[in-house]
Order: structure tokens, then C-alpha cells, then sequence
């Protein structure tokens, strides 16, 4: 619905400028004494290469920092579940052993079956937050027995349990996080519109006006892949991958 009011508007804008330039035309024409000038079509054919190479800049700063921020998220997951897998040390051995399987089964839950939704951007269910809760259920210390050291090192792991609810919080908007449709749509009609110009207004010599062509061409053809590569967060290519928890647990 975004893309198509902003084509609308887009397209509207254009109609209103082609009136204008043909009324222009019809109530003031070019006296034959007049030299035809070039200088408001180069003036046009730079402005709208400035605002391509903008609006370029701006898709890939923002497809970057959603990759960065996804390979973050993951780290920081990890992390804090391990520091709850190795805190377990501190309880007693039945405990401790419910607390580390419970890790590693979410650890490999998120391996295994999160992650290949999460590269096809797809819901990834309650399936994940039910394993975190048993970890929390299982990290809860019953009774009165427990020992001062015991109550610290619970503490501290309801902490690393937040961190981890957090990070999964973050993980799961990251996946589902993707250029906008306004931003593409740019792209592809300033790319248009940029070579256009190039075939129209230019070079006069044949041979450097094809490589220019060529070189512009190609550059904007790569750069376009690129950011389509960096949009998703969790792809095969520049996204995130699942080494941070396989580092930790043998999943």
C-alpha cells in the first residue's frame, strides 16, 4: 500500500512537470535566434545523480546497521546463556544438570529450527519462549535449604535470563526487519532515471560514452545486489550465523 501511493505521487509529480515544461514550450518558444542550451539538462542530469548516490548511502547505512545489530543480538544471546550454563556449577547436582539441559535444548532449538525460519522471515511460534521458561522454571530455588552463596549466584541468573529474554526479543524484530518498500522503489526508478540521463545527455564520443555507460551501469547493478544481500539480517552471504551458540554448546 506504501509503495503504491508513493508511485502514485511520484508519477503525479512527473505528470505535473511534463505539463508545465510543455505549456512552457507553447506560450514561450524559442526564437530562431535564439542558441538552444544545454546547461539546464546537465544541471538536471547531475541533480538527480547526487540524489541516486543519497538515497544509495541511505539503504546501505541502514541495511549495515540492521546486520550489525542482528550479529549483536546473536552474540549477546549466547553469551548470557552460557553464563547461565556454567552459574548452574553453584547448585546442587540435580538441579544443576536440569539447568544445563535446558540450555542446551534451547541453545539447539534455536540452531535447528529457529534459524532456518528466521532466513525465510517467518514466524518462529512460542515453541522458543516455552524451553526459555523451563530454563527459568529450572533455575528457581525451592525450599529454605539453599545456601547464601546459592541465593547470590540465583540472583545472577535471573539477570543472565534477562539478558537472554531480551536478546531474543531483539533477534526475533531483527529478522522480520527489512528495507523499506519506498527506499526500493527509489533505487530502482533513480538507477533508471540515472542511466537514462546518461544515454541522452552526454559524451559526444561513441567509444568513452559506452564505457561510462557500461561502468555506471554496473556499479549501480552490484551496489543494488548488495544491499539486497545486507537486507536480510540472517541470509547465508553478510547475515548473521548461529557460530556464537555452536561455539558454546555442542548442538
Amino acid at each position: 500500500m506504501v509503495l503504491t501511493e508513493t508511485l502514485v505521487v511520484v508519477f503525479v509529480v512527473c505528470l505535473v512537470a511534463a505539463v508545465a515544461v510543455f505549456a512552457k514550450t507553447r506560450l514561450f518558444p524559442v526564437r530562431e535566434d535564439e542558441e538552444p542550451r544545454e546547461d539546464v539538462a546537465e544541471y538536471v542530469a547531475m541533480m538527480v545523480s547526487v540524489l541516486y548516490a543519497l538515497v544509495l548511502g541511505l539503504c546501505l547505512v541502514s541495511v549495515w546497521d540492521n546486520c550489525s545489530a542482528a550479529q549483536d543480538t546473536v552474540q549477546a544471546e549466547a553469551s548470557a546463556l552460557h553464563q547461565t550454563y556454567l552459574l548452574a556449577d553453584a547448585f546442587p547436582t540435580a538441579q544443576k544438570q536440569a539447568m544445563r539441559n535446558a540450555a542446551t535444548t534451547y541453545a539447539a532449538h534455536v540452531v535447528h529450527v529457529e534459524w532456518p525460519l528466521m532466513v525465510e522471515r517467518e514466524p518462529l511460534g512460542s515453541s522458543g519462549w516455552n524451553l526459555l521458561a523451563q530454563l527459568r522454571d529450572a533455575s528457581t530455588i525451592r525450599g529454605s535449604t539453599s545456601t547464601t552463596g546459592q541465593q547470590i549466584t540465583s540472583q545472577e541468573v535471573t539477570a543472565q535470563l534477562s539478558n537472554v529474554d531480551d536478546s531474543r526479543r531483539s533477534r526475533e524484530a531483527a529478522a522480520q526487519q527489512s528495507l523499506s518498500p519506498v527506499l526500493w522503489a527509489g533505487l530502482i526508478i533513480g538507477g533508471v532515471l540515472t542511466l537514462a540521463f546518461m544515454f541522452l545527455f552526454g559524451i559526444q564520443r561513441t567509444t568513452t560514452h559506452v564505457v561510462m555507460v557500461m561502468g555506471l551501469s554496473g556499479f549501480i547493478a552490484f551496489t543494488v545486489l548488495l544491499i539486497h544481500q545486507l537486507d536480510a539480517p540472517f541470509g547465508d552471504l553478510f547475515g548473521a550465523n548461529p557460530t556464537p551458540l555452536t561455539r558454546y554448546f555442542p548442538v
